[in-house]
């Protein structure tokens, strides 16, 4: 049985989807952008700044599921422009060890919702309980 998974730590979804299901203990995370959970407005400042409330909202769905940073399989990356991938890739690494990061693949895309830099997806396992 599919379950939903929510938490207000994260922002809520603004369409037709949940911030994350999972499924024969496999959690399935929607793309987060940089939106500031408590105030719902976007983050302004430097990409590190956006790419690092990004991860801090996956964090959030990833806690709210039971699971950590370790337990994500595969991640997503999708950037406005390839040019800032070393900087969005050196936040990334403060929250992925190499040790244990997941697959992941960075792809560049014309434009993502409300105009952002980066959205980050993950699929992670969910610890047995």
């Amino acid at each position: 049985m599919k379950q939903i998974i929510s938490t207000t730590k994260a922002p809520g979804a603004i369409g037709p989807y949940n911030q994350a299901t999972i499924y024969n203990g496999i959690l399935y995370a929607s793309g987060q952008i940089a939106i500031d959970p408590a105030t719902g407005e976007l983050v302004q400042g430097s990409l590190e700044e956006e790419t690092h409330r990004v991860l801090k909202n996956v964090g959030a769905i990833l806690e709210a599921a039971g699971c950590s940073f370790q337990d994500v399989l595969k991640a997503t990356v999708f950037i406005k422009d390839m040019h800032q991938f070393a900087r969005i890739n050196a936040v990334y690494a403060e929250y992925f060890d190499p040790a244990w990061a997941p697959a992941r693949e960075t792809v560049e895309v014309a434009n993502l919702p409300k105009f952002v830099n980066v959205e980050i997806s993950v699929i992670a396992a969910v610890p047995q309980q």
